[in-house]
């Protein structure tokens, strides 16, 4: 009986495990995850395998929160589908179910922050058993594009210290971004004394994410042309994206470790009267340095590393020394320039002025002392006459009289010219010059402009005169040393003779202008003549016209505008006896009818 009662327990054990078995032939697979930007729609899938159809089956959906529990959300079987009310989900989920792939689908609309959490589909057979699955969903952020501050001052170079170099910002990213920094496209890291990179991270009421990360750095001089940046790498559905910021450069001070002084202005050789414009800079750019430029026992502040020298002399030639202090080292660093200021004397014509008479030769001699090599021409009446220091004219003639100018240039440089002038005079008799037409036809009551040019020197005496000796006035007259214009204006009332009179201590001259006066009667009495004739001939025509002489019908004389084969004029004749009219021509011809 025992041996039968054992053989009864092991035959129910094996129907009780081969019962167990077919229980659990029913599977759940589910991803691991599922990413979804914020705001989005996310799909969670929920693949199970059982031989049972969906009508034996009881589904359910929960999610884990964050402090360990699980939470149902949703509840489905053979006779209902329940959304769980009073969840964070209740009015954001739906679920689909495919019979044919076997795929339970949790769909969720408007994903948040808070969404992110682990979800579990819960499948249960009639006879396969129970299973489930896991899928965590995943939710992401893009931040706001990050921005970059640098420091407002300039950083001095300090082998011992860090200096604050700027700081990097990137807002509202979920999950939280990362800021790394480059300088001159290569990251920064290092020893801490060297480099030193300091991370903070907010978390903002809405749940995301900012970074805030500042960057030090011990600056060398080299590091004035650097430029600095950052990279924002965050995660998005899928994989990493990264932006960066827009570069920023630092000013860098550093001393000097030399002085440079130099001439800007003018660019070669420089002359009196000009303007000089020093530049003094160093190879360092520390604002705290102090320059000054020293000429002899004067000492010249500058502006903006400029000193301007105005209408500089030869005097002001020499060393110059500009001098750079920093203020806060109170090193002393100091650099040098030569100036040469050429200079032009004035201009020595020799001699002053020179009186001579007709026939002399003229020398004069002008000399400027000057720093370099000088050219020298003359003038007169802007035509150059000689070249060279002396000036000769021989056989001197009133034509060698006037003023002669001297200039006196420095090829080298231009605008650098001095001048000088030399009044030469030639003495001698009055000399008028002989007028284009001393024979002059006026009308009565003209008037008439007489002109008389005389060179002398000593300056001519005028006068105009009449062959009687009677002394007319003048009406104007320009002088100059050695000739004068005179004009004399006389009103024509009849035949007149006039005398130009000019002397000086060596002489005199004179010229005759005769003036012949023309009557305007002879022309008047001419036209009165020819009015009177006209005067006469109309009144015969008039007589003729009215005695009937001049034919016409009514007394009248036609004229036709048209014209005959042979003549212009076509007269109308008519007898006492008659009421035929014949038209004949000027030379007795018979018109046609057709033509009269």
């Amino acid at each position: 009986m025992d041996a039968r009662l054992s053989a009864s327990l092991l035959a129910g054990l094996v129907v009780l495990l081969h019962g167990f078995t077919a229980w659990a032939v029913v599977e759940v697979n589910m991803e691991d995850r599922v990413e979804v930007f914020k705001g989005e729609t996310a799909q969670i899938t929920c693949m199970y395998t059982s031989d049972d159809g969906i009508g034996a089956l009881t589904i359910q959906w929960f999610y884990v929160s964050r402090t360990g529990e699980k939470q149902k959300i949703y509840y489905q079987d053979a006779t209902r589908q329940e959304v769980d009310r009073g969840t964070q989900f209740t009015d954001r989920i739906t679920v689909n179910v495919t019979a044919a792939t076997r795929e339970v689908v949790l769909t969720i609309t408007d994903v948040q922050l808070k969404d992110q959490l682990e979800f579990i589909c819960l499948v249960k057979s009639l006879t396969d058993g129970v299973s489930e699955g896991r899928t965590n969903l995943l939710v992401f952020e893009r931040p706001d594009f990050p921005t970059i501050e640098d420091v407002q001052t300039g950083i001095y170079v300090n082998k011992d210290t860090l200096s604050k170099i700027g700081s990097c910002e990137v807002k509202n990213g979920f999950p939280k971004p990362n800021i790394t920094w480059y300088q001159n496209n290569m990251p920064l890291g290092g020893p801490s004394d060297v480099v030193k990179i300091v991370h903070s991270t907010t978390m903002e009421s809405s749940g995301l994410f900012s970074v805030r990360s500042e960057l030090s750095l011990k600056v060398m001089k080299e590091d004035k042309d650097t430029q600095f940046y950052c990279e924002v790498t965050y995660l998005v559905p899928g994989g990493t994206r990264m932006t960066e910021t827009n570069p920023i450069n630092i000013t860098v001070y550093y001393p000097s470790t030399a002085v440079h002084v130099w001439v800007e202005s003018p660019k070669g050789k420089i002359k009196e009267g000009d303007t000089i414009m020093f530049h003094c800079y160093g190879n360092g750019n520390t604002p705290s340095s102090v320059y000054v430029i020293r000429h002899e026992e004067t000492e010249y502040g500058l502006d903006s590393n400029m000193l301007v020298l105005e209408n500089v002399t030869r005097l002001q030639s020499g060393d110059y020394e500009c001098m750079s202090t920093d203020m806060e080292t109170y090193e002393e660093l100091s650099g040098n320039t030569t100036v040469f200021v050429n200079y032009l004397d004035p201009a020595v014509v020799l001699p002053v002025d020179m009186e001579m008479a007709q026939g002399e030769e003229l020398t004069a001699t002008c000399n400027a002392l000057s720093s370099l090599q000088t050219h020298t021409a003359w003038f007169k009446d802007g035509r150059e006459v000689s070249v060279g220091h002396t000036l000769t004219v021989k056989d001197a003639t009133f034509d060698t009289a006037g003023t002669y100018k001297c200039v006196v240039t420095v090829p080298e440089i231009d605008g650098m010219e001095r001048m000088e002038t030399l009044r030469v005079n030639v003495k001698g008799a009055p000399e008028i010059r002989k007028p284009e037409d001393t024979d002059i036809k006026a009308s009565l009551a003209d008037t008439v402009n007489l002109t008389c040019y005389v060179r002398g020197f000593p300056t001519p005496s005028v006068i105009w005169t009449t062959p009687d000796g009677k002394v007319l006035e003048t009406t104007s007259q320009t002088e100059t040393e050695d000739s004068v214009d005179s004009v004399m204006s006389v009103e024509v009332t009849s035949d007149l003779t006039a005398f130009c009179n000019a002397s000086n201590v060596y002489g005199a001259d004179a010229v005759t202008f005769n003036i012949k006066a023309e009557g305007r009667g002879v022309i008047i009495a001419v036209i009165i003549i020819c009015l009177l004739l006209l005067a006469i001939l109309g009144s015969v025509l008039y007589f003729l016209y009215k005695k009937g002489k001049i034919c016409g019908r009514s007394g009248k004389q036609d004229f036709t505008k048209d014209k005959s084969s042979k003549d212009n004029i076509v007269v109308e004749m008519k007898s006492d006896n008659t009421e035929e009219a014949v038209l004949l021509g000027v030379n007795g011809e018979k018109l046609p009818p057709s033509n009269q």
